[in-house]
């Protein structure tokens, strides 16, 4: 099962309603990704890195990945993610620490301020199947938070 859901109500940034949040849609019938729009307009000038949330969570089988990045059309006007790309686990979703509120942490490598309006997308996801060692030791660790939670 895969799919999309606003985050419960003490877990949206931002101050908006869950009515008003845009769920992520592929843009044509053969795209790879799904685009996600941002819920609040904000200015990341250059040399400068922000964190959005979405206000969405996603669900999705064990054995697989949701993968976030920014567009070409982002990355050609110099908004990058700030980590490269941010790679989503499925325990993610309803973690107690923010409900899997997926976020975009970008930075602005350009020369000019990087304008986002409510509305315009922060980046597109995809999911994907993923391959683990036939030698595993299976883990034993359960995720109990968001951003980071799986350091040591």
């Amino acid at each position: 099962m895969r799919k999309f859901a606003v985050v419960k109500d003490e877990f949206l940034k931002y101050g908006v309603k869950a009515e008003d949040i845009k769920i992520p849609v592929r843009a044509t019938r053969t795209s790879v990704a799904y685009d996600v729009y941002s819920p609040i307009d904000e200015v990341i000038k250059p040399g400068e890195t922000k964190l959005i949330f979405s206000n969405l969570k996603a669900y999705f089988n064990d054995d697989e990945v949701l993968y976030l990045a920014t567009t070409s059309g982002m990355g050609k006007k110099g908004l990058i993610l700030a980590q490269g790309i941010g790679v989503i686990e499925s325990d993610y979703a309803d973690n107690i620490s923010n409900d899997g509120n997926l976020g975009f942490m970008l930075y602005n490598h350009g020369q000019n301020d990087y304008v986002i309006n409510k509305g315009d997308k922060i980046g597109q996801c995809w999911f994907a199947k993923f391959l683990t060692v036939d030698d595993e030791v299976a883990p034993t660790g359960v995720r109990t938070g968001g951003f980071g939670s799986t350091k040591k």
